[in-house]
Parts: C-alpha cells; structure tokens; sequence
C-alpha cells in the first residue's frame, strides 16, 4: 500500500504511562526520560526510519550526518510533542504560553466551519486553543488510529468543548458532522494523508508531485461551511504559535470538471501554507512513510 494505512505508533498503555509521569514527576522530568526512549524508537524504526532520512537528505537537501542528527530531534520533538499533548488535555494548560495568529478569522466562523491541518506540530493542541473561541471543537480521527485512545483521553480530559468523531467503516460519522455543524460548531482534521482508494489530486509539494485526499474540501463544500487552514507548531520547551489563514468557501457544483477544479484550487492554498510551514518547522513534520509515492495510475485516473 501506497498511502497511509490509518495507523499511528504507540497505545493507550503508553498514554496511561504518559499521564502518571506528568501527574507525578512532572513535564520536565517526563523529557529527561524521553531524550534516552528515544533512542531506542530510532533503532526500532525500520522503514519510518527510512522515511524520514529520505526527507531530510533527498527533500530539505541535508548532508547525511544533518540528517541523521534531525532523525533523533524528530522523534525527540514528537514525544515532547506527545506529552504537551497529553499536558492540554488532562488539564496543564499553565504549562504553556502561545502565539495566535490569524485566529480573527476563525472568529468569523459564526456559523460553524471547517478547519484543515496536517501531522506537523501539535494537531490535537491546535484543538484545544480554540476553546478560546466559546465553540465546541470536533476533532475527526481514524478508526484504525484512536478509536481505544479516545477512550482514555475522553477519561482524563477537563475540557468537555472538546469531542472526538472517530471515521467508521459504515459512515455513521457523517450524521455526527452534519449534526455538529447544524448546531454551529467547528470540525477539525488533518488533510495531508489518504486512505487507499480514497480520491485524490496530486499537486507539487516541496519540489515533488504528492497526492493529497479531496475529502476535506469536498465536506467544506457539501456542507457550505467556510474552511481555514491551521498549524500549531511548537517554539520554545513551553511555547506554542498558532497560525490559521483566510477563510475561503469552496463552492460545489454539479459541473464534475468545474468541482475538481475548484478543489485543486482551494488544496493549492492548503499546500502553499503547509509547505510554509514546513520549511520553517522541519523537525515538526511526523510523517513516517513514503509521502511522495503517488497512487497506481488506474487509481489517478479515477480519481482525478
């Protein structure tokens, strides 16, 4: 398989872990831990190892050793990444200070809308800052990817704004997406990954042609909600900077070729910020399989 297959390393023995330490040891020490776990992750990485180094040689044009070394920050960067995440969450929002930009256009979501991010930063506390807008936030998330895990987090978390919507195989979320969006609230999700046999448009990103699912702007534009795309990187040991672009509303139409066209065009604008923010986080991109490797051609042509 191509694509991503819907599955994240780790568990809800590892998040249970996790939490203790934060409860008990404190973040601080927490990291202190995590420089040695490391380690052995790197080792025992296999082919997101190789993922990952061929990013950092191949793409961002680092000599093998920078790449190496930017492996071991990755991974470092993810699990403090992972353990802010688990902080937000359980209610440590003190630890942390943050930068909002653009958040006076997710503010103009009166009415409900979409926001679309990737696996860059720290998706689930981009999340949890937009509590500051008085919204109920649904963030969406694989089967195959959280459905245990958003059990426990649903247990430890002190903020009930917000609620996960986990994708099933018999598209039983949809009803939870139009219900949430019919009551004005906010749906999140990631759109820089696709499911095999999902339909996609490939676009150059970073110099290479990727293929990127159609499945958030399409919902943008069957629901007639507006979208932004946002990113919340992480800046110091405590500090995060949010950044959300310009609101723009994908217009759906029963012209096949004029509704692909105007998703590209609306997931040009997604690539454009997301290669942005990239290059100027590139520590932050945990992405561990071959992003570039495009769909068999039988699939591009259905799908574009």
């Amino acid at each position: 398989m191509s694509s991503w297959e819907g599955k994240t390393r780790g568990g809800v023995l590892g998040y249970s872990i996790f939490v203790w330490t934060l409860k008990h040891l404190g973040l601080r020490f927490a990291y202190f831990l995590l420089s040695f776990v490391v380690i052995y992750f790197v080792a025992a990485s296999g082919k997101a190892f190789r993922a990952i180094f061929n990013f950092y040689h191949q793409v961002m044009k680092y000599n093998r050793f920078r790449a190496f070394i930017s492996i071991y920050r990755n991974y470092y960067m993810f699990g403090q990444i992972l353990l802010d995440k688990i902080a937000m969450l359980a209610g440590f929002q003190q630890k942390f200070t943050f930068d909002f930009e653009g958040e006076e256009y997710l503010r103009q979501m009166q009415d409900g809308g979409l926001l679309v991010s990737a696996h860059v930063g720290n998706w689930e506390i981009a999340g949890q800052l937009l509590t500051r807008l008085e919204k109920r936030i649904n963030i969406i998330l694989f089967d195959a990817e959280h459905q245990r895990i958003k059990g426990y987090l649903s247990d430890v978390m002190t903020s009930r704004t917000v609620n996960f919507i986990v994708i099933r195989d018999d598209f039983s979320h949809l009803i939870e997406i139009r219900q949430a969006l019919a009551n004005k609230e906010i749906i999140a999700m990631h759109g820089d990954r696709y499911i095999e046999g999902n339909k996609t448009v490939t676009l150059d990103f970073m110099g290479k042609p990727a293929a990127f699912p159609i499945g958030p702007v399409n919902m943008a534009a069957k629901f007639k909600v507006p979208v932004s795309f946002v990113f919340a990187v992480k800046e110091t040991s405590s500090h995060y900077h949010f950044y959300a672009t310009p609101l723009i509303r994908v217009a759906y139409t029963s012209n096949l070729k004029q509704r692909e066209g105007n998703f590209r065009e609306s997931l040009e604008v997604y690539t454009r910020k997301f290669e942005e923010i990239l290059r100027k986080y590139p520590l932050q991109w945990f992405n561990y399989y071959d992003f570039w490797k495009l769909p068999d051609a039988h699939v591009q042509e259905k799908n574009l």
